[in-house]
């Protein structure tokens, strides 16, 4: 491209040798994580041995993750409850993640076997959402698929009480068919994580904080970038080497790695 320098390895290894990296700006990085995640009291010591200002509300703290745990734990409705005794705004004002909080639910009383109290929940609560918000319509509808195979979702779960059912072949060469994936993915654990993100993100934001940790952010912003310089980039480099940013920083945000 007419303009663009180009570096060789070295060259970008030299320059990146040569950036400097604040120790404060370091500190601050790590005191959001720990408050953002919950550690409240690691993140009053460490501030007090770096001299960085941290002002703790401990039982706030407290309360947003257990929030948090109840949903990663299947226990949706609690959560909610406990979620409008906070401040119902932080659900009324959002429409979208009260849906996927009803969808969890739902999904929960797939996963317990609880069939009528599911059928009943999604007529009276979701079909309705659903009505008058059309994309949510895809999600309802990947979840009602969970009823019309109740052994793929039994065959789906990972959670350590599952009960696995043995399959006939050819209901396993169905169930692995692609298009059963996204049907699939709703009964793993990492549902329940997505949710409670989500849910974590809504408190921050209506306490005042971010809604998400600044590291998290610059996983973002580095998968981003990589992107960015493999588009641009007259090199040949294989496909699974372009990608490798981008595969780690989705593990870190979905909470598969620890960043």
């Amino acid at each position: 491209m007419f303009g663009q320098k180009q570096y060789d390895q070295a060259q970008f290894n030299d320059l990146l040798s040569q950036v400097e990296i604040s120790k404060h700006d370091l500190n601050a990085l790590v005191l959001d994580y720990l408050l953002i995640e919950g550690f409240s009291d690691a993140a009053v010591e460490f501030a007090r041995e770096t001299g960085l200002p941290a002002d703790v509300d401990h039982a706030q703290v407290a309360e947003r993750m257990e929030i948090r745990q109840a949903v990663e734990d299947g226990r949706v409705e609690e959560a909610v409850r406990r979620v409008n005794e906070l401040d119902p705004e932080i659900l009324d004002g959002n429409a979208p993640l009260l849906f996927h909080l009803h969808l969890l639910r739902l999904i929960e009383l797939i996963r317990t076997e609880d069939l009528d109290a599911a059928l009943a929940f999604a007529t009276e609560e979701l079909a309705p959402r659903g009505a008058q918000n059309p994309e949510f319509l895809a999600d309802l509808e990947k979840t009602m698929a969970l009823l019309a195979f109740p052994d793929l979702a039994k065959f789906a779960d990972d959670s350590p009480a599952a009960d696995k059912p043995t399959l006939a072949p050819e209901a396993l060469t169905l169930f692995e068919e692609p298009a059963f994936e996204p049907i699939i993915a709703l009964m793993k654990r990492s549902q329940r994580v997505k949710v409670a993100k989500e849910l974590n993100a809504a408190i921050l934001e209506n306490q005042g904080y971010g809604m998400e940790t600044k590291l998290s952010g610059l996983v973002r912003l580095m998968a981003w970038g990589e992107e960015k310089l493999v588009e641009g980039s007259d090199v040949v480099i294989p496909e699974e080497e372009q990608r490798k940013g981008r595969a780690w920083a989705d593990a870190v945000l979905s909470g598969e790695v620890d960043c």
